[in-house]
């Protein structure tokens, strides 16, 4: 298999897949972008291979069908604003009371709202600094929209501790990663649905952070998505402290991976953004796969080594490391009922509790 940034190490994923076990149970993917039938349909054999039954994914509306013609009752929506309009003030304001809307109609059990630091430039770009803010008026007449529909709220607070060090350095500008909680946590207060706080809530670096938010919030739920974040933080905590987490947790935390799928993944002659992911079919199994590879191996082995994925951030945080280095994945090996609460559980048991994923 040829080496690249999903496979530094030239595995056969679909061989690797075959030696896994059973998944404790079938998994929900809790937190996934799915685009672009063709893409889609090398994800579904992704998912076949590892154990995946249904994932929650934030899909542009006007890809609903073509992802439901892959994919059928296994996918099911989260609300997303239009990312690619011409006019962002529309589309993140009332255009996304629309879509609200229209995705609820669909049966999606969640809307999803990015307050990454970075969402404080975007606004500003639209000539606003607060039209994100998610306790500001346009995002709180939105959550409670979809909190009157049925729906829950996902959100993404915060970003990795290491684009704090860079990035975001400039705390006057972004604001330190600890501000980023106050207005979150406000609204997951006054809004009393159930939430759901992507990434390890932005914080997986701390489990005792973690820890105090879960206990404040007892509407909160946490999913494990972004998988390189997910492996070069959670390979860092010690075994029994992380499962000690979970264990208390064990309906609050829900298994996701953030795959990206989109049509570009496949074609050889375009060379641009996601593109340079993958370039071909064969390439987009292998990035789909990896993630899911790296995301068993993390909670179910006790396989030690360099991730196959490769990681910028270390690269990043340092000039010298290699752009294609790789952090260290230390399998966990979780016992069967934590993998059957992270992997299945405690999504079905948030859903259960949203009448817009009933209908």
């Amino acid at each position: 298999m040829p080496r690249s940034a999903a496979n530094l190490h030239a595995l056969n994923y679909r061989h690797e897949a075959k030696a896994f076990d059973a998944p404790a149970v079938p998994i929900i993917d809790a937190h996934i972008h799915l685009r672009g039938l063709e893409a889609v349909t090398v994800y579904r054999d992704v998912a076949d291979c590892y154990g995946i039954d249904t994932v929650l994914t934030m899909t542009p509306l006007d890809q609903v069908q073509d992802v439901t013609k892959v994919m059928g009752d296994r996918a099911q929506f989260i609300a997303v604003p239009d990312w690619r309009s011409d006019d962002s003030k529309h589309a993140h304001g009332e255009g996304f009371d629309e879509r609200i809307r229209q995705f609820a109609d669909l049966g999606a059990p969640l809307a999803k709202f990015w307050t990454a630091p970075r969402a404080r430039q975007y606004a500003r770009d639209m000539g606003d600094p607060h039209f994100l803010d998610l306790d500001g008026p346009v995002r709180r007449r939105q959550i409670e929209l979809a909190a009157s529909l049925g729906m829950g709220i996902m959100v993404h607070i915060a970003d990795p501790d290491t684009w704090f060090q860079t990035t975001y350095a400039d705390a006057t500008q972004w604001g330190t990663k600890a501000e980023q909680y106050e207005p979150f946590e406000r609204m997951v207060s006054e809004v009393q649905v159930p939430w759901i706080a992507a990434h390890m809530g932005g914080w997986p670096e701390d489990l005792d952070f973690l820890d105090g938010l879960l206990l404040r919030h007892d509407n909160l739920h946490l999913d494990t998505s972004a998988t390189k974040w997910m492996v070069r933080e959670l390979s860092k905590h010690d075994t029994p402290r992380l499962a000690s987490f979970l264990g208390r947790w064990p309906n609050r935390i829900c298994f996701g991976s953030d795959i990206v799928t989109q049509n570009d993944h496949l074609d050889a002659s375009s060379d641009e953004g996601m593109a340079a992911k993958a370039n071909s079919p064969d390439e987009a199994f292998d990035l789909y796969a990896s993630r899911y590879w790296a995301l068993r191996t993390l909670w179910e082995r006790t396989w030690s080594g360099p991730s196959p994925i490769a990681d910028p951030d270390l690269h990043m945080i340092d000039p010298t490391v290699d752009e294609m280095a790789s952090p260290h994945l230390k399998g966990h090996g979780l016992d069967h009922g934590l993998l059957q609460q992270l992997y299945s559980r405690a999504t079905q048991g948030l859903l259960d509790q949203l009448r817009c994923a009933a209908t």
